[in-house]
């Protein structure tokens, strides 16, 4: 146990050793963040980086020998990586990541994982969606969220911004929003249809049937045109970076005053499944994500949101310890999980797993089960009680939020 230091408090961590987070606020302008006036009022924006998200070159541990001997190719030296502390410090394309360590507004969970871990995409990303490792659920952890967040069905409460629903946002009483691009999210058909097109929607229907699907378009049609409408009204001097993981898009929504606390994004086509010449890939990757998200966080603030939005961020699961003879690195088991924003007490959490103590053959043993992070999302940050609900068990949270 020990304590990291930010510019709000000293809080005591699971990790040993100190960690100091220096204050760099005055990097973030003038802007005048929102009042936290209620829970009711918080938003939780998650962004998952599909493929297999190499932990151990993302936050590195470059005191550590051991680190080296199983890298001695891919390993990122002591020169090169962002020193957070005298042991750990962050890929050098990870510069938005820096800053917001520096601002004390970015956590790293360490060790996040789930006991018997399978290396398969589908069935990992299946149980990380649903929160049920080695198991299943019809519904995601994020829908189930949404529905302990409002019992009853809440127009704009859960949006997932992609090309295809996400299994982490299938609700039993929502209907998440989903969309990719906002200019083109409407109804389409051709000329000869529109007329029909624009009577669903009525909810008057002789059949509950018939009236619930009308209300379900109805919905639809009102959402798309309220997210065309933010998305034309929205401008930012932010710098994003060059791919920002469709983070603007979010952004816009809340500008706009949508009423939704739930907002899920991802890093689309296994991107980071880094098996051959790793470096140069995965230092680019972690740029695009760590600017974007360093971007959004600022555009908060800007936004007078700063206080009331916070974001998660998993991958699937991590990589081997060892690198491959392709020098990239092959589906491995324990890895690090980001709570980053304004309300985060920055800092290390959880017990850091050793790399010489390995599992079968050479997989770091998970010290943290990833259903605490979300336990840490859902009732530290969202102020539910409902994360032993909506998880299907008890989870300790982290101290993350203050």
């Amino acid at each position: 146990m020990g304590k990291a230091i930010n510019r709000r408090r000293f809080l005591q961590s699971s990790l040993a050793g100190a960690v100091t987070a220096t204050s760099l606020g005055a990097t973030l302008g003038n802007a005048i963040a929102a009042p936290r006036t209620s829970a009711d009022d918080r938003i939780l924006v998650i962004v998952e980086l599909s493929g297999g998200n190499d932990g151990l070159n993302s936050v590195v541990p470059y005191g550590d020998d051991a680190y080296y001997r199983h890298r001695p190719t891919i390993g990122i030296k002591p020169e090169d990586v962002l020193k957070l502390d005298d042991h750990y410090g962050l890929n050098p394309g990870m510069l938005g990541f820096e800053r917001l360590w520096q601002s004390g507004d970015l956590a790293i969970v360490h060790g996040c994982g789930y006991a018997n871990p399978s290396y398969s995409h589908f069935n990992s990303m299946a149980y990380w969606h649903t929160a049920t490792p080695n198991g299943g659920d019809e519904y995601g952890w994020v829908g189930r969220l949404a529905d302990a967040l409002a019992p009853n069905p809440t127009p704009d409460l859960l949006i997932n911004i992609d090309s295809a629903q996400s299994l982490a946002v299938k609700s039993r009483l929502h209907t998440p929003v989903v969309f990719d691009d906002p200019d083109r999210f409407q109804r389409k058909g051709f000329r000869q249809q529109r007329e029909l097109l624009d009577a669903v929607g009525d909810t008057t229907a002789d059949n509950a049937s018939a009236r619930y699907l009308n209300a379900v378009a109805l919905s639809a049609r009102s959402a798309s045109a309220r997210i065309r409408q933010a998305w034309a009204e929205y401008s930012t001097p932010i710098d994003y970076g060059i791919a920002p993981i469709d983070l603007p898009k979010v952004a816009a929504c809340i500008a706009h005053g949508m009423p939704t606390r739930l907002y899920y994004v991802a890093f689309r086509n296994n991107a980071f499944d880094t098996h051959v010449q790793q470096p140069a890939l995965h230092r680019r990757l972690l740029s695009y994500a760590c600017d974007g998200i360093h971007g959004f966080i600022r555009d908060m603030q800007r936004i007078g949101y700063g206080d009331k939005v916070a974001v998660l961020v998993f991958s699937e699961f991590g990589r081997r310890v060892p690198e491959n003879s392709n020098l990239g690195t092959d589906h491995g088991s324990a890895n690090v999980m980001f709570l980053a924003g304004k309300p985060v007490i920055g800092g290390h959490y959880g017990l850091p797993p050793s790399l010489t103590d390995l599992v079968s053959g050479d997989n770091l043993q998970f010290t943290v089960d990833f259903r605490r992070v979300y336990a840490t999302a859902i009732e530290g940050w969202l102020q539910s009680h409902k994360a032993q609900e909506v998880l299907k068990g008890s989870f300790e949270s982290l101290a993350v939020f203050a």
